[in-house]
């Protein structure tokens, strides 16, 4: 889990980096080919992520099948921001034509890391009837 820890303070300070690089040294060109509100949608995920990450790495617990699930959400989100978030801005910035079809499979292992913190919620305890 440490490793994520680091993975995501890296992926935070990218996402302001890429965020303040977008607003100012790039702008006038995103602007001029188009496709600013790409790398707006860029920075959005690739920040709603970095937050996320977090809480799950630090996320205290001492369950093992929750650890798992969440070390999986982890692994998902970083995939899924490199692919999703990572696409976008090379598209932004006249990439490849087929960074297109990598911008779904991005977002799939977004949604996918969402799902593991769902496998990670605690199961119900059976309590005893009330007299």
């Amino acid at each position: 889990m440490r490793t994520h820890v680091y993975l995501t303070a890296l992926i935070g300070a990218a996402g302001i980096i890429t965020g303040a690089f977008g607003a100012h040294a790039l702008k006038s060109n995103l602007l001029a080919w188009g496709t600013l509100s790409l790398w707006q949608t860029a920075v959005l995920y690739h920040l709603l992520h970095a937050p996320a990450l977090l809480a799950a790495c630090l996320f205290p617990t001492e369950n093992p099948v929750a650890r798992r699930w969440l070390t999986r959400a982890c692994r998902c989100w970083i995939i899924g921001i490199v692919l999703f978030s990572g696409s976008l801005y090379g598209l932004a910035v006249g990439g490849p034509h087929w960074l297109g079809p990598v911008t779904p499979l991005g977002g799939f292992f977004l949604i996918a890391g969402w799902l593991c913190v769902a496998g990670a919620a605690p199961k119900p305890t059976a309590t005893a009837p009330s007299a």
